[in-house]
């Protein structure tokens, strides 16, 4: 049975191998643009930086190098129940290097399209085992009227035990924003 989490709650993490599921709707829009939500994956090391370029994954770098981290590909639109995007992840290959996964939700062209999350419901990230049992399950409930990035949840690794915290800390910026805050 899978843990509800609130905002700042942690949890062990007992799988080596998972997916990390992000689901969101989306509100009917009066700017007339659609919605594009983006799921990024900033690879950290102990220093709480990326630990090469090529450890933030996304839509245009959907594997680390190590092969521990997938992006299954950019969901255009949202649409229909269950996760729109996912990750897949295995604790078994990665980097000795990397002690935390963050996992962050912008909307594309938010400024152009005068979007914020505050139009979209229904958001959350969960974790769910190779069984397909979900482990964890946080749902986004607070009201980012101005914010355009979200900081769901992240991965980290204390004393040799992975572990997933419930962030949900907003941001009003976009994907340069978060490279800045972790390059």
């Amino acid at each position: 049975m899978a843990i509800n989490l609130q905002k700042g709650q942690r949890e062990n993490l007992n799988a080596q191998k998972f997916t990390i599921g992000l689901g969101w709707d989306t509100n009917v829009s009066s700017t007339g643009a659609s919605f594009d939500l983006d799921a990024s994956v900033f690879i950290l090391g102990a220093n709480g930086k990326i630990v090469s370029d090529e450890y933030f994954v996304f839509y245009n770098n959907t594997k680390s190098p190590d092969g521990a981290v997938n992006h299954t590909g950019d969901n255009l639109t949202g649409a229909g129940d269950g996760d729109d995007e996912s990750i897949t992840v295995d604790l078994s290959k990665i980097n000795p290097a990397v002690k935390e996964i963050c996992v962050v939700i912008t909307i594309h062209d938010a400024d152009t399209r005068k979007q914020n999350f505050g139009q979209v419901r229904n958001s959350f990230i969960r974790i769910i085992d190779q069984s397909n049992t979900e482990l964890v399950k946080y749902e986004l409930d607070e009201d980012f009227s101005i914010e355009t990035a979200v900081e769901f949840g992240r991965i980290y690794n204390k004393d040799g035990q992975w572990k997933f915290e419930a962030v949900g800390a907003g941001m009003k910026g976009g994907l340069e924003d978060y490279l800045k805050k972790y390059n």
